[in-house]
């Protein structure tokens, strides 16, 4: 976030010009490789009340005489495609497939929204709560209406059974975002919450606003 102004209509610029998100398809393991879709082929990802219902088959893997199938998990179109590897001996974090999709309304506000918060990172990989003021004044008051300051409790990390009590350390700010989940494992620099400072919200709202108003 600028110390001035977010240039917002340079944000908006880019994703006029480019409204989609990109998924990367990695091969999982070593094997000799067998693809089933080509470029610009539709896939569909998994569907069904559970996503239970596997997506587009895009590639098989051959390890052992063992037939390994990859599915779609985006719904969109093939961007990308090393089918000059068809039949080949493959190694295992190789990017294979890029699928193309449109970006929704709430995935661009979503995406603008890490752009331009302040992020508190989780200082290491453990599972994380609100402390109980922290979270006794979001249920009262709700998240945007809770200001934070260096040095308040904003988290109790939960690690090898062990509950440490973590502190704020940013400038003073609402939060305006939550992006985990209590008590689910999240990875070291992961950002738990987006802080927006108190005079860049009418911004952050116009730019929201703007993105409703455009998109379909």
């Amino acid at each position: 976030m600028r110390d001035n102004e977010i240039d917002y209509e340079h944000i908006l610029r880019e994703y006029r010009s480019d409204p989609f998100g990109y998924v990367d398809i990695l091969t999982l393991h070593t094997g000799h490789i067998r693809f089933h879709v080509r470029l610009e082929d539709k896939v569909e990802g998994p569907s069904g009340t559970w996503h239970h219902i596997p997506g587009t088959q895009l590639f098989t893997l051959r390890r052992e005489r063992n037939d390994k199938p990859k599915y779609s998990n985006a719904t969109g179109v093939i961007s990308f495609i090393r089918d000059d590897l068809e039949g080949q001996f493959v190694e295992a974090g190789e990017k294979i497939i890029t699928i193309k999709y449109p970006l929704k309304k709430r995935e661009i506000i979503e995406r603008i929204l890490r752009q331009v918060l302040l992020p508190f990172k989780a200082p290491e990989r453990a599972k994380y709560f609100f402390s109980m003021e922290i979270q006794a004044r979001i249920e009262k008051f709700g998240e945007r209406s809770v200001t934070i300051k260096p040095g308040d409790e904003i988290f109790t990390m939960s690690l090898m059974k062990r509950d440490t009590p973590v502190l704020y350390q940013g400038d003073p700010g609402i939060i305006h975002s939550i992006y985990f989940q209590p008590g689910v494992s999240v990875d070291q620099g992961t950002p738990l919450i987006g802080i927006c400072p108190p005079d860049k919200l009418p911004l952050i709202e116009k730019i929201i606003t703007r993105v409703k108003a455009e998109w379909e």
